[in-house]
């Protein structure tokens, strides 16, 4: 099985760039604390690499 990646929104979006806005929105986050699982590839980590300021990831 391939490896996920557990991804919680920890700040808010107010006030940021609009591009890092729409990559929050793209991960499927909307709310503070919101928990999302996405696969693990190279496309993903480089949308949490724009928005890692704003988000804690765990592998699982």
């Amino acid at each position: 099985m391939a490896n996920k990646l557990k991804i919680t929104l920890v700040r808010s979006t107010i006030g940021i760039l609009p591009k890092h806005k729409k990559t929050v929105e793209a991960l499927g986050l909307k709310k503070i604390r919101q928990v999302v699982e996405k696969p693990d590839n190279p496309q993903i980590r480089g949308m949490i690499d724009q928005v890692k300021h704003l988000v804690v990831v765990e592998e699982i």
